[in-house]
């Protein structure tokens, strides 16, 4: 009877520890992550911005002007990936959206899972295939289930890996619909949200949406006196297949996940329960426009920073109304890349070319099959990265390597290729310049070939449909991040900080463990 009395109080105590609020840790954490935002254009806007939003990340929070992702090759869902696991994509397994699938043979979304099924979508998602524990896994965790993790953006996979394997729910945004989705994986769908769809649906407003400027045209500066004579105005109309695509891309997407971040913060009540750290994680886009139609997009930027910059504002005043932000830790960080590839206009006579990918490897497989025997030795090609057929050589008892290698000299001559290197010279390579590749390539979906293209040539996946067009550019520019918390020291740091490092750092801050993979010690803020 003593034994089973003290079993009784040993376990209340243990329930009581895990219940009681340390004070000197936040209630909240709020994570953000803004597709392509560049530390040089807060700075150069900052004159339009209010007080509240990121002039309040400055001022009252760590400012990390130069955040090195150090991968060539990034998109939203890899970076995401790379500040939330704290590892590089060769480690989390998460190389960039778009992947390949051995079973398939064919490219498929980087966490796309068929045994998962999705809510008010068709797609078919889940965070199997991210290998590493993530900043919100260890929150959940230290919590012992009793935190809240919530994920909302408009990408899928963003919004799944910033709510990782132990979240709550992960919603974004159906390009097909317009509604906002979910997947079976997580086993929480706040009613406030499904209501959304039924009650104030993004669909039922798509139509009367416009984007125009949201100051007068002499406030932007540096555009030349052409962009300054006309207000441009964007529209959505239903009718265009691409319109939810269209829409996401815009910042008037980034007022729809405010709107729903603050209904959560008002309706679910995260961060006003006091047993454990909840968690709120924000998707927003500050990338350039790529529907303008005269491929200028200079003033539809500035104006997106300008929107942005309200957003954040009225974010953090939700925070504070609803939770306080003296109880509230939030880190806002950039996804490390920016794609302002456009094809120059003849007449300013820039060097170029057109690589066709179909033509390319319609020519390797000649080569190939005249080397070696008739046969189709060509799989695919994505984003730099050829894929050979591997059963057909393995059917003609071919060593791979050697066929890879042949591949890579032939490609490497073609007109628009720079170099072109075999998985085997990636992943054996000893010589620092072949770091960055090594660490963001997976041989696991990574390509038997990868090539790099001159600067400045358009490389045209034309064997898809509808061709998907991309001019090879190099934008290397500074990516900034922010942590923001009652114990985190007001200070600005130039030097360059690894982006690995991010989610270590706030692990210390909140004094948890840092994610499994976590490959950087976490820097000092003083």
């Amino acid at each position: 009877m003593n034994r089973l009395i003290t079993s009784v109080i040993c376990s209340l105590v243990g329930i009581n520890t895990i219940l009681a609020v340390d004070p000197s840790r936040p209630r909240l954490v709020v994570g953000i992550m803004v597709d392509q935002l560049r530390t040089d254009y807060i700075e150069y806007l900052q004159n339009l911005f209010g007080e509240k939003g990121f002039r309040r990340l400055m001022k009252d929070g760590a400012f990390l002007k130069d955040v090195d992702f150090k991968v060539p090759g990034l998109d939203n869902v890899s970076g995401t990936a790379m500040v939330y696991t704290g590892g590089y994509p060769r480690l989390n397994g998460i190389t960039s959206a778009m992947v390949y699938d051995p079973s398939r043979q064919d490219m498929a979304p980087a966490l796309n899972d068929p045994s998962i099924i999705g809510n008010f979508t068709s797609e078919t998602y889940s965070p199997a295939n991210l290998r590493l524990s993530t900043l919100s896994d260890e929150i959940a965790i230290d919590g012992a289930g009793l935190g809240m993790v919530y994920s909302i953006s408009p990408d899928p996979q963003q919004s799944i890996i910033m709510a990782g394997h132990a979240g709550n729910s992960a919603f974004w945004i159906n390009e097909n619909t317009g509604r906002w989705a979910t997947t079976t994986y997580y086993k929480d769908a706040p009613n406030a949200l499904t209501q959304r769809n039924y009650n104030d649906p993004i669909t039922a407003r798509i139509d009367t949406m416009q984007w125009r400027p949201m100051l007068p045209l002499s406030r932007y500066p540096g555009l030349p006196a052409q962009k300054r004579q006309f207000e441009f105005k964007h529209t959505f109309p239903k009718s265009d297949r691409s319109v939810y695509r269209m829409y996401a891309s815009s910042p008037l997407v980034n007022t729809e996940v405010t709107d729903v971040a603050v209904t959560y913060l008002k309706d679910l009540r995260i961060g006003q329960r006091g047993d454990a750290i909840d968690m709120l994680n924000i998707g927003y886009t500050a990338a350039p426009y790529k529907y303008v139609k005269d491929g200028d997009y200079r003033l539809e930027l500035e104006d997106s920073y300008v929107r942005l910059d309200g957003q954040l504002s009225r974010l953090f005043d939700a925070i504070d109304k609803y939770v306080g932000l003296d109880n509230t830790l939030i880190y806002l960080a950039s996804t490390g890349y920016y794609d302002d590839s456009v094809e120059d206009d003849p007449k300013y006579r820039i060097p170029t070319g057109m690589f066709s990918v179909k033509r390319a490897l319609s020519l390797l497989n000649s080569y190939l099959a005249a080397r070696y025997g008739n046969g189709d030795y060509v799989d695919t090609y994505s984003r730099g990265h050829v894929y050979l057929d591997r059963k057909k050589i393995e059917e003609k008892k071919l060593n791979l390597e050697e066929v890879s290698s042949a591949a890579r000299d032939f490609l490497v001559k073609m007109s628009g290729v720079s170099d072109a290197y075999t998985m085997g010279d990636i992943m054996t390579s000893a010589l620092p310049s072949m770091e960055a590749l090594r660490l963001g390539t997976d041989p696991k979906t990574g390509g038997d070939i990868v090539l790099e293209f001159n600067a400045g040539w358009t490389v045209v996946d034309d064997t898809r449909f509808p061709n998907v067009s991309n001019v090879s550019r190099s934008s290397m520019v500074q990516t900034p991040a922010f942590i923001m918390g009652p114990t985190v020291p007001k200070t600005t740091i130039t030097t360059p900080v690894d982006a690995t490092a991010i989610a270590p750092t706030v692990s210390r801050i909140l004094r948890i463990r840092s994610p499994n993979g976590s490959v950087t010690k976490p820097f000092l803020l003083e």
